[in-house]
């Protein structure tokens, strides 16, 4: 058998919409390695954001933060954060202009005061409030809110900070924090779709899925050619060059799916299954 390793993005790859990982996909991932297949998790979530009911499934490591942090059987062997420094320029920004934010580290995810309530109001942006859309809009992301509330008694270390999602509007667009702080970090757009097309991530130049998945490969001492991944955002277009064989979900943008070397359907429609089975990963 040629063994493979297998990159798979979270949100929107792993899982569903309202963040559930399909039992097909949990069967999936488990019987690929016990077939002998190697499965980590490639990921823009920092390490508080994957929770039990992903972890539980089963994986030979994560790559976490969109690259800032790796491990390998439970041993974190790579981890790189921001300036505490900048990191608090970057609060003091968000506070003048009121943009919600919140900052991913190890430790916790610790949100702006009004970070809940600035993301309830993008995720249900033109939705009548009450509705059955709105109410299953704002659900989707109550695993969410439940994360953010159990840290906000915890104190920040600033200096053990991956990196920082926002959740702007037009009033104050991702062009123009990018320009602020461009010349520093990489800036990322649109990395949680429902937050809106003005939000983003704000991490560590240099870091990048790419990067992490050549350190995993050459740190397991396996060639390229054994390598594939899934993905469904732009942050995976580097992913996909870093590996043999990239997959996109039928949810991927357009731009992946023009780099990708297959689309399988989404999620909710069992693409990793159908997929894996495809390979006879199985």
């Amino acid at each position: 058998m040629n063994k493979k390793v297998i990159f798979i993005d979270v949100d929107g790859t792993l899982t569903t919409p309202d963040g559930k990982v399909p039992s097909s996909a949990k069967h999936a991932i488990r019987a690929a390695r016990e077939n002998g297949h190697i499965v980590y998790l490639c990921t823009g979530r920092s390490r508080p954001e994957i929770i039990s009911s992903i972890l539980e499934i089963g994986f030979d490591g994560i790559i976490g933060a969109g690259g800032g942090y790796i491990e390998v059987n439970n041993e974190l062997v790579h981890h790189q954060t921001m300036p505490e420094d900048s990191v608090r320029q970057i609060i003091a920004y968000f506070h003048r202009y009121q943009i919600g934010y919140y900052l991913e580290s190890n430790d916790g995810l610790f949100g702006s005061k009004n970070c809940k309530d600035v993301i309830r109001k993008r995720i249900t942006e033109g939705l009548p409030e009450g509705s059955e859309a709105f109410e299953n809009a704002d659900l989707e992301f109550h695993w969410f809110y439940q994360l953010l509330d159990s840290y906000q008694h915890k104190a920040i270390d600033y200096g053990n900070v991956n990196k920082i999602s926002f959740i702007s509007s037009k009033a104050h667009p991702f062009q123009e924090i990018s320009n602020t702080f461009d010349k520093e970090f990489t800036m990322y757009r649109t990395t949680v779709a429902q937050f809106g097309s003005e939000s983003g991530e704000i991490a560590v130049k240099g870091v990048d899925k790419y990067k992490a998945v050549e350190f995993v490969l050459d740190y397991l001492q396996i060639p390229k050619e054994q390598s594939m991944a899934y993905g469904d955002g732009n942050n995976d277009i580097k992913m996909f060059k870093a590996v043999h064989y990239g997959i996109a979900m039928e949810n991927a943008t357009e731009d992946l799916k023009k780099v990708a070397k297959e689309i399988t359907s989404k999620a909710e429609n069992d693409g990793l299954m159908r997929s894996f089975k495809r390979h006879q990963l199985l």
